[in-house]
């Protein structure tokens, strides 16, 4: 069930991009005359299509729906009926083409902007980024941060969550930012801004960067109570319910549930015995926490959560939403924030000063898909919001073919007054293609190894 529902969410979000893609092709082309033969959406295999008379677009629904295309009257693909040769992609103006051919990428980008706005309006729940203990020898001491320090904005970024906070502070520094600077609310309503001094290695390496950074998120001191226990886990296997205090782990007092939970790390797939309280009556149950591969180590687990009292969970969490009109320049500044992160990002993995690691292929996002669609409607939007950036400004890359490759053709032929010839755009496909497939290649091996750790 978890695989279809990963399956089918990431089916929805690559549907939807692609179509809103291969859609600004086919406005603009339509919009400057080129006759489009198909509209399809998805590759392979005909499931569906629809057209109103032999001389109007055939719209087309394909078996394999992980991209799709716009195929348009062009004599470089075959011959061209006397007719239609006025509305031949290859017989317009240099600007029409370009226009054509960026309209796919700039409607990605448009429409993160839309869904950027969407979860806006709609509202972000999360939990306060308000920062617990701060570890000795990272970033966060030595730039004077302290526990209980609420972050409000990074570099003039509003960041309301601390997802958003973790978020736009590793896209700020993988991009090569050195000095970042923090606003931060103090415990005594103080307000002031810190600055993290990043040194270049820090900004090479997601996982170094978390490591050194320090940032952990406040944690209340919780009873080591039981909260949700899941199906199929030693919890339930042990007997554990809803409501059961942990009062001893192998005739050891455990005062708080962090406590409990270190136990539970280091007991995978050995026994505990454990003395918890139901309903005022202590019992003794023995409980076998599942062992699980961790990296090079192996951690328990058992299948339960801790239970939060109601009102400290509402103490914790936070929305964030604004005005339809006031959501709109946001929208717009998180577009343009992201597109020049994911550009700088890009720029700095090409010449190896970040690590490959930062690349996703397509089993990373169908996994984020799944996992923001379980999170909620908003955190669906905005996961596709930023895939979608990451496809607009992907394809802008003047790699051939891709989009910006052709549009590298353009600008050619509007600098020496005549078009490249078909051997050179052959020839530099051929690279194109090559290099692509070397990445997505590279993309699938990162994915794997992600999977066996």
């Amino acid at each position: 069930m978890d695989f279809l529902h990963t399956l089918f969410y990431f089916l929805v979000a690559i549907s939807i991009l692609v179509s809103i893609h291969e859609f600004g092709h086919f406005w603009v082309a339509r919009k400057v005359g080129v006759k489009v033969l198909r509209f399809s959406i998805g590759f392979g295999k005909v499931l569906y299509s629809y057209q109103t008379d032999a001389n109007a677009t055939e719209y087309v629904l394909s078996a394999i729906p992980l991209g799709g295309y716009v195929k348009m009257v062009d004599e470089r693909e075959g011959e061209v009926k006397q007719a239609d040769l006025p509305f031949a992609f290859n017989r317009q103006s240099l600007f029409s083409r370009i226009a054509i051919v960026a309209a796919g990428p700039l409607f990605n980008l448009a429409l993160a902007v839309v869904l950027f706005w969407s979860v806006l309006v709609i509202g972000e729940i999360g939990i306060k980024p308000i920062l617990g203990a701060v570890a000795q020898v990272t970033l966060a001491s030595e730039a004077g941060f302290v526990e209980g320090d609420e972050i409000i904005a990074i570099n003039d970024k509003i960041t309301p969550t601390w997802t958003e906070v973790m978020t736009v502070l590793a896209s700020t520094a993988l991009e090569g930012e050195l000095n970042i600077n923090v606003a931060v609310k103090s415990s005594d309503d103080q307000h002031n801004i810190r600055t993290l001094k990043l040194s270049g290695k820090d900004t090479e390496d997601p996982d170094q960067l978390y490591q050194h950074l320090g940032f952990k998120p406040w944690t209340p001191k919780l009873k080591a109570i039981i909260g949700k226990v899941l199906p199929d886990s030693a919890a339930l296997a042990a007997g554990l319910q809803q409501g059961d205090l942990i009062v001893s782990a192998d005739d050891v007092t455990v005062k708080d549930w962090m406590q409990w939970v270190d136990v539970v790390k280091s007991h995978g797939d050995i026994v505990i015995k454990l003395v918890i309280e139901r309903d005022g009556v202590r019992l003794p149950i023995d409980i076998t926490p599942k062992g699980v591969q961790t990296g090079d180590k192996t951690e328990g687990k058992v299948g339960a959560s801790v239970y939060v009292p109601d009102e400290l969970m509402k103490s914790m969490r936070v929305e964030y939403a604004l005005s339809p009109l006031a959501a709109i320049p946001v929208a717009i500044e998180t577009t343009y924030f992201y597109s020049l992160s994911s550009l700088k990002m890009m720029g700095k993995m090409l010449v190896g000063e970040a690590s490959v690691k930062n690349l996703s292929g397509p089993i990373s996002i169908a996994e984020y898909a799944g996992q923001s669609a379980t999170m909620g409607v908003a955190p669906f939007i905005k996961f596709m919001a930023l895939v979608s950036v990451s496809l607009g400004v992907l394809n802008l890359l003047p790699i051939p073919v891709l989009d910006g490759g052709h549009l590298l053709f353009f600008a050619i032929e509007g600098l020496k007054g005549s078009p490249v010839s078909e051997k050179m755009q052959l020839f530099f496909q051929q690279i194109g293609i090559a290099l692509l497939l070397s990445l997505m290649a590279l993309a699938m091996f990162l994915d794997v190894e992600r999977l066996f750790q």
